[in-house]
């Protein structure tokens, strides 16, 4: 830290809090011993001057890209940092020709790539074979599961390695260590109220750097001039919280009463409260990909056959998300939102479902009618499989009144579509079809 004693006593010029107090070294790393600890996976590779591509998978704050930075500067390699938010398949082949001219001198070359998750095909693609190679060392890291985002060729080729949120007491050391070491902090006289400590600790949810830019936040607000005593209590925690949004939290209450707020206004129909709740996620740094599958599930759930394309419109959006990413991607996801919540509303297939799988739980194992059945073979035919099957084309509008149901069992109206949208339409043509099943309604 003797570097920043140079620096003048303006703290605009330091690099933040979260950033001074990054460890270099894995004995000053806090949490995550069952990757850290003694005799652990990645203590064992470093104590062997070797390391191998891994993909960290863990919630913000947990210690991802401190692990990058560790492991490279204890086997001596070149670091090369880029987010796949903004970095394209230029980039990483640039950084491929970089660490084949470092392999040649004989140095290691780590690519550390952040949220590798937004990486699409075509740019995870282009690493296969530098990392299959050993050209360079791979660490990826993800806050999403990499079986979903993560190509397998890539996946085989590194060990995915799993971060768990900070505890409580990891947490307290991390202030402790920030209050009694840093260079601004050191040279305060900082009272935290026990109370506030305890708010910010919990408030969290085991993000370091939440924690530590809580602190900086303080200071802001109090106007510190490194001279004065500094005072936090648990009014200032509060509003140091409210400051950067630290109160969302992708795993937290308010994460899901947002998400369950969104998913509300859009089955009711209404585009403007849906879009507001879309634009509180995105700005607090919710993943797209997550509201899109959401959007996804929905367009099924709630709107079904009302209307058929949302579900592809839905669809697609997802995959418009993926390719493009922030921040365009939040001008498809507003498409969608207020398309779905402007579409007519069903949820007919979903009960339909429900009544089927209640059906199968309460009666006994279904047995398939003979005539339902394929025969590709001829003992099969021999043995009746597919006899009076009659075909439907064979016949006017492409319809035969037979049972497809089990034997003995009677047929189920399980499907009720509603009045209204597409649906109205396929009502009145089951309802001429099977009129037992499907009687007009009002």
């Amino acid at each position: 830290m003797e570097l920043f004693d140079k620096k003048s006593d303006d703290q605009t010029l330091l690099p933040p809090l979260a950033e001074r107090m990054r460890p270099i070294v894995i004995e000053d790393f806090v949490g995550q011993e069952h990757l850290t600890g003694k005799g652990k996976i990645l203590q064992k590779a470093l104590a062997a001057n070797g390391m191998f591509s891994m993909i960290l998978w863990g919630p913000p704050g947990s210690g991802k890209t401190t692990l990058a930075k560790i492991v490279s500067r204890q086997i001596n390699a070149k670091f090369f940092q880029i987010s796949a938010v903004s970095a394209g398949v230029k980039d990483v082949r640039k950084i491929i020709d970089q660490a084949d001219l470092n392999r040649r001198q004989g140095h290691k070359t780590i690519l550390f790539i952040d949220e590798i998750h937004r990486f699409n095909k075509a740019q995870q693609d282009a690493l296969l074979h530098a990392v299959e190679s050993g050209g360079l060392t791979l660490i990826g890291a993800t806050t999403e599961n990499p079986s979903f985002e993560v190509i397998a060729p890539l996946l085989s080729r590194c060990r995915v390695l799993k971060l768990t949120n900070l505890s409580d007491e990891n947490l307290e050391v991390i202030l402790s260590r920030a209050m009694k070491r840093d260079i601004v902090l050191q040279k305060m006289e900082i009272s935290l109220d026990s109370k506030a400590r305890q708010m910010l600790v919990h408030a969290v949810n085991g993000d370091a750097r939440k924690l530590l830019n809580a602190i900086d936040i303080c200071l802001q607000l109090t106007h510190s001039d490194m001279k004065k005593q500094i005072h936090i209590d648990l009014a200032l925690i509060r509003e140091a919280l409210q400051q950067r949004n630290l109160l969302y939290d992708k795993k937290g209450d308010y994460h899901y009463d947002v998400i369950s707020a969104f998913i509300k206004s859009v089955r009711g129909s209404d585009p403007d409260a849906a879009v507001y709740w879309l634009a509180v996620m995105l700005e607090n740094g919710e993943d797209p990909l997550f509201v899109a599958r959401r959007l996804i599930i929905l367009s099924s759930e709630d709107i079904g056959n009302a209307s058929p394309l949302a579900l592809s419109v839905a669809t697609a959006g997802f995959q418009a998300v993926h390719a493009i990413g922030m921040p365009e991607a939040a001008i498809i996801l507003a498409q969608v939102t207020n398309y779905l919540a402007s579409s007519p509303k069903s949820n007919a297939s979903y009960l339909s479902l429900r009544k089927a799988q209640a059906a199968i739980k309460e009666g006994e194992f279904p047995v398939v009618p003979l005539h339902l059945r394929n025969a590709p073979t001829r003992l099969m035919k021999s043995m009746d499989f597919g006899k009076d099957y009659q075909y439907p084309h064979d016949f006017p509008d492409a319809f035969v009144e037979v049972s497809y149901f089990p034997d003995g069992m009677p047929a189920q109206g399980f499907y009720q579509p509603k009045n209204f949208g597409t649906e109205k339409f396929i009502r009145e043509r089951l309802g001429k079809l099977w009129p037992d099943r499907y009687p007009k309604t009002n």
